[in-house]
Formats: C-alpha cells, sequence, structure tokens
C-alpha cells in the first residue's frame, strides 16, 4: 500500500528576498511536488507576518493549479472568521471550473493573524465570531449543492462545482465539527503537536 503524500506551504520570504521570490519558490515546489508524486499541495492563509507571502491564497492556488497539471492544490486553509462564505465560494467555484477536480479548501475557524488584523480583514469581529464557524461552513458548502443554482444569492460559479472541504483544527473541536459534518478532517500538526495523538 502506498502513502499518498501532501504538502503544506506557506511561502516563506527567504532571507534578503522579497515576497515576489517567495512566491515563484511556492510555484516550484508545487511543480516539484507534482514531479514526485505527492497527491497534493495547500497553502495556509496567515497576515500581517512578514516573513510569510501566503495572505492571498486563492490566488496563489490558481497559479499552482495554472503551474501544474495534475496534483490537488488547496487551501490549509481558508480561515473562515477572515472571509464571507459567499466570495469563498465564488473563488473556489471559479478555481473548480478552471481546474475541474483538482481543487481542494481547508477550512479553518482560527484568524491566522493577531486582533488588529483580523479586524481590517472582517470589520464586524465579535466574540460570537468564532462560534459562527459551523453555520459559516454549512453556508459555504451550501453554495455548491447543485440545487444552490436556484437560491436567491448564488455564488456562481460555484452551483455543483466539485470542491472537497477539509475541516482544519488543532483541537477536538475541528474533529468533532468534521465528524457532524461528515467531512475529512486534517490536524494542524505544526501548532498544537503534543495534542496529534
Amino acid at each position: 500500500m502506498s502513502v499518498p503524500y501532501s504538502l503544506l506551504d506557506l511561502s516563506p520570504i527567504p532571507e534578503g528576498a522579497d515576497a515576489a521570490a517567495a512566491l515563484r519558490n511556492s510555484i516550484d515546489l508545487a511543480r516539484h511536488a507534482e514531479a514526485c508524486g505527492f497527491a497534493r499541495v495547500w497553502y495556509a492563509e496567515h497576515h500581517n507576518m512578514p516573513g510569510l507571502a501566503c495572505t492571498a491564497t486563492a490566488v496563489l492556488i490558481g497559479q499552482a493549479a495554472a503551474a501544474t497539471s495534475r496534483i490537488k492544490v488547496g487551501s490549509g486553509g481558508i480561515m473562515l472568521p477572515n472571509h464571507a462564505p459567499l466570495v469563498v465560494a465564488e473563488q473556489f467555484g471559479t478555481l473548480a471550473r478552471l481546474f475541474p477536480g483538482r481543487i481542494e479548501r481547508g477550512l479553518g475557524r482560527a484568524p491566522g493573524t493577531d486582533m488588529a488584523t483580523a479586524r481590517a480583514l472582517r470589520r464586524h469581529m465579535s466574540p460570537e465570531s468564532a462560534d459562527a464557524f459551523p453555520a459559516e461552513v454549512q453556508e459555504l458548502i451550501g453554495y455548491f449543492a447543485p440545487e444552490a443554482a436556484q437560491a436567491p444569492v448564488k455564488a456562481i460559479p460555484a452551483a455543483g462545482a466539485d470542491v472537497e472541504a477539509w475541516i482544519l483544527g488543532s483541537s477536538l473541536y475541528g474533529a468533532q465539527l468534521a465528524a457532524h459534518l461528515g467531512l475529512p478532517y486534517a490536524f494542524a500538526t505544526p501548532f498544537a503537536p503534543a495534542a496529534l495523538a
């Protein structure tokens, strides 16, 4: 039995280089991962971190998918507190139509940044925002259902698009939500290695 390998890329900015070099490196790494037989490459979402260039995850996914031909490309993850589910559905629906069967979306509930930046990203942050994660995941999944084409609010071209959703987490909360929704789960080992088992 062969084990499928996956790659998580934060698009680190090399010392003495700039974000453009980091992004070129990420695209080159995706090509190399595909050539080595990796199953997927995912891009993290982090903001206001001078050493990382992985802020516009959907854009980077599109560039990596265009530079490769078989490997699955996705988010590890899209941090839903930072984005309206409709916008995420439109972005990933577009990617899925451009690269059928190759786009994945990992969804997380952490902001992936400090609170001041989180407020700048999604200006209505409140203590209830984290509690909205399950509802926002379900809203986002709903935009991809074939029947969503008849809904009053449509995420064009997401309805009926094939984009696998994963729940990301570093605690049992995410694992329990994934089990409840019947979705695959990816554990954020870099953040909580001791909690993996």
